[in-house]
């Protein structure tokens, strides 16, 4: 048994948090590179993923925050089953992520639901526990902004709507977002399970690599199709038209209810921000 006191990931989260506000990751902006190559030289869609481009290489260069959005922090911990923590990890997840936004200077956007009272500090972060195998602990946290937050979206699809059901809530969500999610999105997608852990599903799926495939071939077949129909849309690069609606559909699959057949669309801007570290 490895005992790791909760003290000492703080200053993970911290740095955690910062990173991910800061440096888009390497895939993500291959992304961008690929999307601006598919685009007419000259056309509105080509011009805005060039400074789209600029814009989080100056964020990298200057560690700046890559949008004004820092999001609400989402931290996943993926711990081993043969590691111990001692301490409070909840308290220590959100000691880091104070530390984050205000030695950072970054936007504190957390407040209670109804009373509209800022906390302050950007926290509580949301947290995601699940236990592994092994030793080790793998943090990753995802900042989340609430542009293609709140663009996202649950269905409890009859079992009849089957395929092509699923495939018109991904349609249809990124359709009805049009400009408000900051597009070319990133497009996350639970199906099955129950209401709660579709949603669950579906945000985990845009941590993926982008553009990685789905190992089971059903699923991999509805994350194509749906990423030509969502490109074939039109709406573009910040909703100027372009061929680029989405930079992927990452989507995943889980047993579900005789009953059901729960699709959750989680949308994800063009600052598609993560980072991990494990200890």
């Amino acid at each position: 048994m490895r005992i790791v006191p909760a003290s000492q990931l703080v200053a993970l989260v911290r740095n955690l948090c910062l990173r991910a506000c800061c440096d888009l990751p390497s895939d993500a902006e291959a992304a961008l590179w690929a999307a601006s190559a598919r685009e007419a030289a000259g056309s509105a869609a080509h011009s805005v993923l060039t400074q789209l481009i600029d814009n989080q290489r100056l964020a990298r260069e200057k560690q700046r925050p890559i949008c004004q959005d820092t999001g609400m922090a989402v931290v996943f911990a993926d711990i081993g089953r043969e590691v111990f923590i001692e301490g409070d990890l909840s308290a220590a997840v959100n000691e880091g992520v104070h530390l984050a936004y205000t030695e950072g200077y970054l936007r504190k956007s957390v407040l209670d639901p109804l009373t509209r009272v800022n906390t302050g500090d950007n926290t509580p972060a949301v947290l995601h526990i699940r236990l592994v195998a092994g030793d080790r602990i793998l943090l990753t946290v995802a900042p989340k902004g609430f542009g293609s937050e709140n663009m996202s979206r649950l269905t409890m699809l009859s079992p009849s709507a089957g395929i092509e059901g699923i495939l018109n809530c991904i349609v249809s969500t990124v359709r009805d977002a049009g400009a408000s999610a900051c597009p070319p999105v990133v497009i996350g997608v639970g199906i099955g399970g129950t209401m709660e852990s579709c949603a669950l599903l579906a945000k985990r799926q845009l941590l993926r690599p982008l553009g990685m495939r789905a190992e089971r071939g059903d699923v991999a077949a509805i994350e194509q199709e749906a990423l030509l129909r969502v490109n074939a849309t039109g709406i573009g690069p910040m909703g100027l038209g372009g061929v680029t609606s989405a930079l992927a559909v990452h989507a995943a699959a889980e047993p579900t209810h005789i009953a059901g057949l729960p699709v959750a669309v989680n949308l994800q801007c063009h600052a598609c921000r993560h980072a991990s570290k494990e200890v």
